[in-house]
């Protein structure tokens, strides 16, 4: 509505008001959707709801929100270690918004994450708990999709190698691939952002690895199938959120190279790929 509250002078919003002003539209409209669902994960109603409404919607928002659970304190750490959080220098160190709004941001989104999850195993555990229960020895039964989930495990591991090498590389200093503007601009919250990613693309894998070849064991079944639910979420939705950014953003300071474009590609392909196994898992299991 025209406010400029925290944004400081010369932020790039500024030169783009038009589409600051549809992108905190649709970020209202998003807002106004978790209200909703947060009454359909409370409401007797809401145990009628088809399940691909429910699903596809937590699987996102675990996606978007569990990095910022996770990459929001590392960030904070790093800082009170000495970090940086602002460039000194290149294009992106023009100011963007003032830092009290990121700690405000952040710090709701975490709040709206522990909610949002608690709320969602509790009707999960209700309606499908009967799903997951059990050992993951209880898997070593063949079925008749087990070899289509080994099959796209093993694919989805493969395509995740790609996204976990790069950011392990970026994470550990590497400027392979990356943009000049992204040289430039890194700090230490980059840094603890990139660890983060290592963190799911491991957890991606172990889960999904855990799931299609079982061994004896007393593992719940649900600790992999949690690792795979939580890694591949956070790569595909980070993945597609940044290949949308960068196609909508016409400054060429902020495009990105040929292998961040390939990494995130690969994120969304391993997603796309676990949330398939997951659907023949539990329809098997049904």
């Amino acid at each position: 509505s025209g406010s400029r509250v925290g944004i400081p002078d010369g932020s790039m919003l500024l030169e783009h008001r038009t589409a600051m002003i549809v992108g905190s539209i649709e970020s209202a409209l998003l807002d106004s959707m978790v209200v909703v669902l947060a009454l359909l994960l409370t409401q007797p109603w809401g145990r009628r709801a088809p399940a691909w409404l429910l699903i596809l919607p937590a699987w996102a928002a675990t996606g978007l929100l569990s990095p910022i659970m996770v990459g929001y304190p590392l960030q904070l750490g790093a800082r009170l270690l000495g970090g940086t959080a602002a460039p000194s220098a290149g294009p992106a160190a023009r100011p963007f918004l003032d830092e009290w709004v990121f700690t405000v941001v952040y710090t709701g989104f975490i709040v709206q994450a522990l909610a949002l999850g608690a709320l969602f195993v509790l009707y999960a555990r209700a309606r499908w708990g009967h799903l997951w229960r059990g050992r993951i020895s209880g898997l070593a039964g063949q079925g008749p999709t087990r070899g289509v989930q080994r099959a796209t495990a093993l694919m989805a591991s493969a395509v995740v190698l790609v996204p976990l090498t790069a950011h392990l590389l970026w994470a550990t200093g590497s400027t392979s691939g990356l943009t000049a503007a992204t040289i430039a601009g890194r700090t230490s919250d980059f840094y603890a952002l990139e660890a983060a990613y290592v963190l799911f693309a491991v957890m991606t894998v172990t889960g999904l690895l855990l799931v299609a070849f079982p061994r004896a064991g007393a593992l719940p079944l649900r600790l992999p199938l949690s690792l795979a639910f939580v890694g591949s979420a956070a790569l595909a939705c980070w993945g597609g959120y940044m290949m949308l950014t960068a196609l909508e953003n016409r400054d060429p300071s902020r495009r990105i190279s040929e292998l961040m474009n390939v990494t995130y590609s690969m994120q969304l392909l391993a997603g796309m790929l676990v949330f398939t196994m997951g659907a023949y898992f539990f329809a098997e299991r049904a």
